[in-house]
């Protein structure tokens, strides 16, 4: 079996190619995420998984099209709904590279992350694969999470500290104490 794996982040996606390829799976990772905000933290979280590209000799597809004004205008005012925007946005483009590259099927790294909604890309990633003609493989890859963030600290890559959005930015930094007016 032939997979394309959308990759979210290289700590991520550590585990699901290590666990993939134990399996016999051949995987093909793919970068695909305009949602990512601030620039910087694109650019961060991209030179982590060319890092791993290097060190492990993975094959990657780069899609980098930061189309982070058309993220933004799809997603405005969708409060917490706007996962399955962002989750649709980044599979379906995934499923249409898996078909123009005559794979077997697609997945994500997303499903290893413990903070990401799993079964709202469980939904997205089956429906995105009924859509365009596709295997959607969702395996549950969250057992490895912690084993993928030492292995990504031992490799020196970037960790994020949010999902990527603006709006996750914003939740992530905005529970803290705010600071008092004097």
């Amino acid at each position: 079996m032939k997979l394309l794996m959308h990759i979210c982040c290289a700590n991520c996606c550590a585990h699901p190619l290590q666990s993939l390829l134990l399996n016999g799976i051949d995987v093909r990772g793919y970068w695909f995420n305009p949602n990512i905000h601030p620039y910087t933290e694109y650019t961060a979280r991209l030179g982590a998984l060319i890092t791993l590209e290097k060190i492990w000799n993975i094959d990657v597809a780069y899609d980098d099209d930061y189309a982070l004004d058309a993220f933004l205008s799809s997603v405005t005012g969708l409060g917490g709904e706007r996962c399955a925007v962002c989750y649709r946005l980044r599979l379906d483009r995934t499923a249409r590279a898996a078909k123009r590259m005559h794979l077997d099927g697609f997945t994500t790294s997303l499903l290893a992350s413990p903070y990401q909604k799993f079964a709202m890309i469980q939904t997205v990633g089956r429906e995105t694969a009924k859509r365009h003609g596709i295997a959607f493989h969702a395996t549950d890859f969250r057992a490895g999470w912690r084993t993928a963030q030492g292995l990504a600290r031992e490799l020196g890559l970037y960790r994020q500290k949010y999902c990527g959005c603006i709006y996750s930015e914003m939740e992530r930094y905005a529970m803290g104490e705010k600071p008092k007016k004097t």
